[in-house]
């Protein structure tokens, strides 16, 4: 069987292969074209990518060199056309290494190989499949395992997905009607991703269909539709079905999961019914509960109003003055999607954003890249990469505080290392030089705190060029209260308007609520965490035998990687667990409590040397009442994916 990245044979003309070369990045046709030819030289020439940076995928390439590459890649591609597209020849390990430096032009550490690896998948199997059982006892013993996984969002999409492979019965229940979860729930106008679309989707399903670099809702719900479909994961989906609780029984050593339907207005509605699992898997996510503040008077108001992620459609927003509370992540995705819509959209906001340069952040996919991921041998697999590298770890280094360091103020207020303060320059530059002659709204929209010290957007200009306009109107006085007709800020002024959208986030710290789950001896999970929410790795809980957690507490991403890819670890560390608890003829695993008690200290020792936790950071969604973070993860991406890559038994109790 033809691997399935050695690309679809093609008997493309010459002068529609010009044409696509036009599209696509360079550097990645090389790795392509070294692939065809097995020629190591193509990578030793005088043109090569000058630098990485993130979304930069031409490698900061002259016009000149380009030209160059795409006149002997048409010599290149022609003669593989004419030979039958062959399936190239694997490549040694030592020239996949140096093939992984010459494209990001620095070095891939050692620790970074494997990973890079695996998930490049140049031999073309998929890594992360679940292990086989071993022996017919094994196989029946898993039939007779039924799991419960809570949500069908990416990560509970995949654990239907590998459950299917190893064997084990399942049941997914999702509150939704459909498959998604973010991408399902959130269909206000604008709403996309920011993790390049060729790098945010399951590494074992790359799609070449992509129309945008960076995708909108609909189509991100698409491709997920699409792969419940392939791998027959629907039929197991019980769809408008909430999980209310979930409590451990240690006599039977199952879960009784208690599950009630979602009427069409997404309240609870009808009776309830309880499952019987022998493990529960959670894939709520963290970002799915949308928070909506007590502001006095809101209820007050005459007009509609509604949250981001219940985006009523059935109001026409044309001539309406608009009022967004919040200006975050959604609303900055929000405001230009409807300014030129509305009559007025007033903009609500804490705390100004830091953003970062990306031309390509509305950009469409060209033909020709589409033609290139769908026919050149592991085009797509090194374009991934080229994604994933930057976008890896590269974050963590400006988020870590010198303790040595001060700023203009004495403090730290304003950056927290040389890094960090470089960082703040080039982000204000970039700023900056989107207002223009502005004093009044430079001083709104450049943040007073430390770069990437909050979520980091990205900007191709549509934002700040939305707070440009006359009729729209940046907001940074708190609110006072709300009217019938208006939103009051401290003061005393009235800010009319007939329409209340709220871009206020979610309760991003309480990790599943509000599903009051209940583990052994009677113990609530809310009641032990508090606040403070902790797994061991971000899966495991102690006393609460045979729960899987997949976007657990503690692996929130803020500084790289994707939740995809994070979701891929978990569950591969997951399906291990299973195989160990099944196969070897156990009722119930739970780890160790000094291995959760290290875990979380570590945890907390890390984030108290990173950006986020600083006191300077307000209004954060990563922090509790106390200030901590507990949610996100302070560990490189590289160390979580061995941490999660082979399980060690004797962190468990297995019983």
């Amino acid at each position: 069987m033809r691997n399935p990245h050695a690309g679809t044979p093609f008997d493309t003309s010459d002068a529609e292969i010009a044409a696509a070369l036009t599209d696509v990045s360079i550097p990645t046709l090389m790795l392509s074209m070294l692939h065809m030819t097995g020629d190591a030289s193509i990578i030793r020439a005088q043109e090569r990518p000058m630098g990485s940076f993130l979304n930069e995928v031409q490698g900061f390439m002259s016009e000149e060199d380009k030209a160059a590459v795409r006149a002997r890649a048409l010599e290149v591609i022609a003669d593989y056309r004419d030979q039958g597209c062959p399936e190239p020849e694997p490549l040694s390990p030592d020239l996949v290494h140096e093939m992984m430096e010459w494209l990001v032009v620095e070095d891939v550490g050692t620790e970074y190989v494997p990973m890079m690896l695996a998930d490049l998948e140049l031999d073309g199997i998929d890594h992360d499949v679940p292990d086989a059982p071993a022996g017919e006892a094994a196989a029946t013993a898993r039939a007779e395992f039924p799991v419960v996984v809570i949500g069908c969002g990416e990560s509970g999409l995949l654990a239907g997905i590998r459950l299917t492979e190893a064997g084990i019965p399942f049941t997914i229940v999702e509150k939704n009607a459909g498959v998604g979860g973010t991408w399902w729930e959130n269909t206000y106008p604008g709403a996309r991703v920011d993790v390049g679309n060729h790098f945010y989707c399951y590494s074992f399903e790359p799609s070449d269909h992509w129309s945008e670099f960076f995708a909108q809702q609909p189509e991100l719900q698409r491709y997920f539709q699409g792969v419940m479909e392939k791998y027959g994961v629907d039929r197991h989906v019980r769809w408008s079905t909430e999980v209310t609780s979930a409590t451990w029984d240690d006599s039977s050593a199952t879960w009784q999961v208690v599950v009630q339907p979602v009427g069409p207005d997404g309240e609870l509605s009808g009776p309830t019914e309880t499952l019987v699992a022998r493990a529960v898997i959670t894939a709520t996510g963290q970002l799915n509960r949308p928070l909506v503040p007590d502001v006095a008077g809101s209820d007050d108001f005459a007009g509609p109003q509604f949250h981001t992620a219940r985006w009523d459609h059935s109001i026409d927003l044309t001539g309406k003055r608009v009022a967004m509370i919040g200006a975050g992540a959604t609303g900055f995705q929000v405001a230009p999607a409807i300014c030129e819509q509305v009559e007025r959209l007033t903009i609500f906001q804490r705390s100004a954003q830091w953003m970062f340069p990306n031309p390509n952040y509305h950009s469409k996919v060209g033909p020709g890249v589409r033609w290139a991921l769908r026919h050149l041998p592991f085009y797509g697999r090194w374009y991934r990469f080229l994604l994933f590298w930057p976008g890896c770890d590269k974050g963590l280094e400006p988020a870590r505080v010198d303790p040595d360091y001060t700023d203009d103020g004495g403090g730290q207020q304003t950056a927290i290392s040389e890094l960090s303060d470089a960082a703040r320059a080039v982000f204000t530059d970039w700023i900056v030089s989107q207002i223009g002659d502005d004093p009044e709204l430079i001083a709104k929209v450049v943040p007073d705190y430390p770069a990437t010290g909050k979520r980091t957007l990205q900007d191709n200009g549509s934002w700040l060029k939305t707070l440009t306009r006359d009729d729209v109107e940046l907001i940074r006085t708190g609110i006072d209260h709300i009217e019938a007709d208006a939103v009051v800020t401290e003061g005393g002024v009235r800010h009319p308007c007939d329409v209340i959208v709220w871009a206020t986030g979610f309760h991003h710290t309480k990790v599943l609520w509000p599903m009051d789950i209940v583990g052994r001896g009677g113990e609530a999970l809310a009641d032990v965490w508090g606040e403070r929410p902790a797994a061991y790795l971000g899966i495991t809980v102690p006393d609460f035998p045979n729960l899987f957690m997949m976007y657990g507490p503690g692996t929130h991403l803020a500084h790289g990687a994707s939740l995809i890819f994070n979701s891929e670890c978990q569950m591969h560390y997951i399906d291990q667990l299973l195989a160990e608890l099944v196969d070897g003829g156990h009722r119930s695993v739970e780890p160790r409590p000094e291995r959760l008690t290290e875990w979380h200290r570590r945890h907390q020792e890390e984030m108290s040397k990173l950006v986020w936790s600083q006191p300077s950071i307000e209004h954060s969604y990563f922090k509790n009442s106390a200030g901590e973070i507990h949610t996100v993860m302070p560990f490189r991406v590289v160390d979580y994916w061995h941490w999660t890559r082979q399980l060690d038994p004797a962190d468990y109790e297995f019983t």
